[in-house]
């Protein structure tokens, strides 16, 4: 046991000289909560409206009004043709237009939306919000009910999502390039043949790994609670647990890296080709997988990061229970499962 432990010290001590891996560690989880929270947002807000009337009269004044006081638009300028619009949006001088018919006033209906289509996900949340503006306007009552995210803020959907790469990549990919530095360096075999257990070795290889890997976490919920103010709903017992399983599964994926990888930079672009395309494209943090073609969403059944994803984001944001996200735990734990049985199946015959 003594030898275990100064094993894990030993590891321990060798990620703390490392000053750029730590810097990576523990700067990555802050800089990504600070790009995410505040530069990299969906968030509808200021979009440049101009207004298109050929007469400004009561009424078509007092909807303008409307939408100057919305804090998601921002009336630029006024004009008198849809053409003269469609000049300052192609000259990016405005995104959107919004144009009053001549019976507006008399049928309170006859307007229309001329959108920036470039980005078709913004143009389409642009509408709905100037659409909802004119609803209410109309109709003088607010129907909409935003349940656990009334001030639609991104935040709420990439804290858990930044949580579910950020796990993933440090612990599969620095635990891949940290035995495999040993492989390179030639001290693998001399750690393999100690008194200590080649398994054990391992083990104690992951152990600081797992522990960062917990200090990140509550790092970023701690970033995200306080510096963007995302609630944390749910049990943080069950928030725990589940990224226990989930740490454990991407350790065990840095081990398979390991074993079939001969260098640092193999391991590194296995890492980045099997893990980092996946999480970001596949697993639900930038797009919905709602929204993908068939193909994709049966590909994306095979990305774990979907699955501790979707339990965070209805434990943290929800507030939901622990049989809410059984079917996710359980997705979760059988690849862990799964994939350490493997991982240690292949260590073992390397051995032999």
């Amino acid at each position: 046991m003594k030898q275990f432990v100064s094993f894990i010290i030993k590891e321990a001590k060798h990620i703390l000289r490392d000053k750029r891996t730590m810097l990576i560690l523990f700067g990555m989880p802050v800089v990504l909560m600070l790009l995410f929270g505040f530069a990299i947002s969906t968030d509808v807000r200021n979009v440049r409206t101009v207004v298109v009337t050929s007469s400004m009269d009561h009424l078509t004044q007092q909807a303008v009004e409307r939408l100057a006081a919305s804090p998601y638009f921002k009336v630029t300028a006024t004009v008198g043709t849809p053409k003269e619009a469609e000049q300052l949006i192609q000259h990016q001088k405005a995104d959107m237009a919004v144009v009053f018919g001549q019976d507006f006033a008399s049928k309170k209906s006859g307007v229309q939306f001329i959108v920036d289509g470039a980005d078709p996900n913004m143009a389409q949340q642009w509408t709905n919000y100037a659409l909802g503006v004119f609803t209410n306007a109309s109709a003088g009552v607010v129907n909409t009910k935003m349940l656990y995210n009334p001030q639609v803020k991104s935040a709420y959907n990439f804290v858990p999502a930044i949580m579910g790469m950020l796990l993933m990549l440090v612990c599969a990919m620095m635990t891949s390039i940290s035995i495999v530095r040993e492989k390179e360096k030639g001290t693998m075999e001399v750690l393999l043949v100690s008194p200590v257990k080649p398994l054990m070795v391992i083990v104690a290889k992951m152990v600081p790994y797992f522990v960062l890997a917990f200090i990140i976490l509550i790092t970023i919920m701690l970033m995200g609670r306080f510096v963007l103010e995302v609630p944390l709903q749910g049990s943080l017992f069950w928030i725990f647990a589940v990224s226990t399983i989930y740490i454990i599964l991407a350790l065990s994926l840095g081990l398979l890296i390991s074993n079939i990888s001969n260098s640092q930079l193999m391991a590194l672009l296995l890492s980045a080709m099997v893990l980092l395309v996946p999480i970001v494209m596949l697993s639900g943090m930038m797009f919905p997988i709602e929204s993908m073609p068939k193909i994709l969403q049966w590909i994306s059944c095979v990305v774990p990061p979907r699955y501790y994803i979707e339990a965070m984001r209805k434990l943290m944001i929800m507030g939901v229970g622990v049989k809410d996200v059984l079917s996710d735990v359980a997705i979760l734990s059988l690849f862990t499962l799964l994939v350490l049985v493997v991982s240690l199946a292949k260590f073992n015959k390397r051995l032999e």
